[in-house]
């Protein structure tokens, strides 16, 4: 099966320093796959990494068969990737429609398609066009994020911590959306998660990190097995 993001011996860091040591995982279509791991073993330098706000220093980030890796982040956007930040970053100062407008600069064209869509995706949306995202609910704020990140009709999607600070009735929100969403359309999904109730619900596997790099890949069997994820998890 080809795959619609394929990451290989990714490496990167800061002012020198290495973080990442060799990251490989392939995201295919229509999949949720998780990222777990204790916390500053390097998922979300990953995440920024994939996206192009962290150079990568040594590997290979193809997205739909074409390497990017070289590309800054808006270019890696108009080819198809989609982010969600670890604290969603939605433009507070403007309205739920504005937000979705800068997400849709990615791409126009797609964009037209896809508005109807994200906002039936997200309802609470659709009342609230007006409002400044400001003054909105931290789980209405993820879904503005997620839409955001989705109506530029993107090939796969990076959230980082979708369920921080957000209520449990809402995790479950959207983690269902996320499954509809990835059923029809055929987008793929990287999620980095400490929620593992999430994870364990709607992931299609779920890669481990440590130390810089994937240590192990966990079956929907395995996810179950709460002694393995404890041992994976542990401080």
């Amino acid at each position: 099966m080809t795959a619609l993001m394929d990451v290989s011996d990714v490496e990167s860091g800061y002012g020198g320093g290495k973080v990442l040591n060799g990251v490989s995982l392939r995201i295919h279509k229509g999949e949720i796959l998780a990222l777990i791991g204790r916390n500053g073993v390097g998922k979300t330098t990953f995440m920024r990494t994939l996206i192009g706000l962290v150079p990568l220093a040594r590997g290979s980030i193809r997205l739909d068969g074409r390497e990017v890796g070289g590309d800054k982040p808006y270019a890696r956007a108009q080819k198809g990737m989609g982010y969600v930040p670890q604290g969603r970053e939605v433009f507070g100062a403007l309205t739920v429609e504005e937000n979705l407008q800068v997400g849709a600069q990615a791409n126009r064209r797609r964009a037209s398609e896809m508005r109807d869509k994200v906002v039936d995706y997200f309802p609470v949306l659709k009342a609230k066009f007006q409002q400044k995202a400001g003054t909105m609910s931290g789980g209405e704020q993820q879904q503005l994020a997620i839409a955001r990140a989705l109506i530029g009709g993107p090939k796969v999607v990076l959230l980082d911590e979708p369920s921080e600070g957000i209520q449990p009735s809402i995790v479950d929100l959207i983690g269902e959306t996320l499954l509809k969403i990835t059923k029809e359309t055929g987008i793929g999904v990287l999620l980095v998660e400490q929620d593992m109730g999430m994870v364990e619900s709607i992931a299609t596997r779920c890669c481990v990190m440590d130390k810089g790099h994937v240590i192990d890949t966990l079956t929907r069997k395995q996810l179950a097995d709460e002694n393995l994820i404890r041992q994976y998890l542990a401080l």
